[in-house]
């Protein structure tokens, strides 16, 4: 049974849903923030409706939000929350974003919920009652060698200016098949077992933090690309169905 957190999360991000799908198509108005990325109307209140959903419910709990920020304030339970993560593609009428929710616990991301509301998925997991994509048990693939694998990548401008990009040309070259489905794709297809690899930089952290559960609840490993634990100031990932973590992680050091 799903926790009273978790069903929380869920209407929350269905409540997300209904006024996203009504701004999507009809030419949103676009600002552009401080750190020069795009926000709309359907952000904003998208954001708004899901903090009054998990406030009523979880009145103790912190929130942080991509559009309003901090304020936790100590709190040992802390809300995650990208309304629409992927804005451009929003604004472009491109389905691939999506809408993220997490549960920070103590340090420790013990749910998510991964919301496309056009794209038509929705994903969700908690620590120890694995992972779920439209109401569906997932499990990543068995694949266990890098010459049978498929790697998907995002973000990689960060990578590209550094030591590691010839690296990562080097691990292409052992693959089967390279890809590039980005934002909550290729994580719902890892964790369904469709492909084996994502590679991504320059991510912030309510972008990847609920897909950190669904990946690992799935059987699945979440890193950043040094192989290190994911905090609130992760800005890498390598996430994969475990048996690749390693081979990839030596292939890129």
């Amino acid at each position: 049974m799903p926790s009273p957190e978790l069903k929380a999360a869920l209407e929350a991000a269905s409540a997300a849903a209904a006024i996203i799908r009504g701004y999507y198509g009809r030419n949103p108005e676009v600002h552009t923030k401080a750190d020069q990325t795009p926000v709309t109307e359907a952000d904003l209140r998208a954001e708004q409706t899901i903090r009054a959903v998990l406030a009523e419910r979880f009145p103790g709990y912190g929130f942080y939000g991509e559009e309003t920020g901090r304020h936790d304030a100590g709190a040992e339970n802390v809300w995650l929350v990208d309304p629409i993560d992927g804005t451009k593609s929003f604004v472009r009428e491109c389905p691939f974003f999506s809408t993220q929710i997490a549960l920070l616990r103590a340090g420790r991301f013990v749910l998510g919920v991964s919301s496309a509301p056009v794209y038509g998925e929705l994903a969700w997991a908690e620590v120890g009652a694995g992972a779920y994509l439209n109401e569906r048990p997932v499990r990543v693939s068995a694949t266990g060698a890098l010459p049978a694998s498929i790697i998907s990548t995002g973000n990689l401008k960060t990578l590209a200016a550094s030591g590691q990009w010839a690296k990562l040309g080097g691990l292409i070259g052992q693959v089967s098949r390279i890809r590039g489905y980005g934002d909550f794709l290729h994580y719902h297809l890892l964790a369904r077992g469709a492909l084996d690899v994502v590679i991504e930089s320059d991510v912030n952290i309510l972008d990847i933090a609920a897909l950190t559960v669904i990946v690992r609840e799935a059987g699945g490993r979440f890193t950043d690309l040094s192989g290190g634990e994911v905090t609130l100031a992760t800005t890498s990932v390598l996430a994969s169905n475990g048996r690749l973590h390693a081979s990839v992680l030596a292939a890129l050091a």
